[in-house]
């Protein structure tokens, strides 16, 4: 992989044509978070965003861990703060994820090791996660007596309600089979074969629209699971009709019907 960007506590690298890579380099805790990650990762999914020859993007963990969550050094000193200052901390970690769940190009998940506590967060902020085989997970906050607030939406979304709460409560570590049917995960693939696997999902990924895709999650963002009330057959009427009429739309049928491919699908 080139390296695109270097800060503190990541490596940002072109992973393949139209992929970036952001890597968690903190191996020595692993990949345990604090203030400072928490803002480089903001800003590199800034940056990211905003680059056109970014189609998708892999969120890692260096070494043997995707992330072990906050860091607890970092959790003891808000233990010890004013709560103005943890209520402006917490703030810049939802936003963080917030980044990375609205992020307007695909997002994939590479997890290896242990992803606890707001690393599972993480892994649930992504559109999708894919597992190596000996990956663990655990909503461990309650053991140091907190509880998971801030990733506790993205639990819910990705597993239900009843599963994150008893995810939660019991801080129970479930191996990768258990988080695939749970929905935790999407995929998981023996430990040695994760990369080829993260990069079949980034292949698929990269041959849909990339403003397909940022409509797709526009959209989803806006549906809940539920009554198909009038105005969500109103605003997916509204959405298919603009979007039919883009130029993305045309060219999709025009290589179609040529059997070609589309002009953004990456050139072998």
């Amino acid at each position: 992989m080139t390296e695109r960007a270097s800060y503190g506590a990541l490596r940002v690298s072109t992973r393949a044509p139209g992929v970036a890579q952001v890597t968690m380099a903190r191996p020595e805790v692993f990949n345990a978070f604090d203030e400072a990650m928490i803002g480089e990762l903001g800003t590199a999914f800034v940056a990211l965003e905003s680059d056109a020859a970014v189609r998708v993007i892999v969120l890692a963990g260096e070494g043997r861990h995707f992330s072990a969550g906050a860091d607890l050094q970092w959790m003891q000193r808000a233990s010890t703060a004013t709560r103005q200052w943890n209520l402006e901390d917490a703030r810049r970690f939802a936003a963080m994820l917030a980044r990375i769940e609205a992020c307007p190009k695909p997002v994939v998940a590479r997890v290896q090791g242990a992803a606890l506590g707001g690393g599972v967060g993480l892994a649930c902020a992504c559109d999708i996660a894919v597992a190596a085989e000996g990956a663990s997970f655990a909503v461990s906050e309650a053991r140091f007596g907190i509880l998971p607030a801030v990733i506790g939406p993205y639990l819910t979304n990705a597993v239900g309600k009843r599963q994150a709460r008893r995810l939660a409560l019991t801080t129970e570590r479930v191996g990768a089979a258990e988080a695939l049917a749970m929905g935790l995960v999407h995929r998981v693939v023996p430990d040695e074969e994760l990369d080829a696997a993260v990069d079949r999902v980034v292949a698929d990924l990269l041959i849909g629209g990339p403003g397909a895709q940022r409509e797709i999650k526009e959209l989803f963002a806006q549906l809940e699971v539920g009554p198909i009330t009038p105005e969500v057959r109103e605003l997916t009427a509204h959405t298919i009709a603009r979007v039919r009429g883009s130029d993305e739309a045309k060219e999709g049928f025009a290589a179609f019907l040529a059997k070609r491919p589309a002009a953004w699908v990456p050139k072998s």
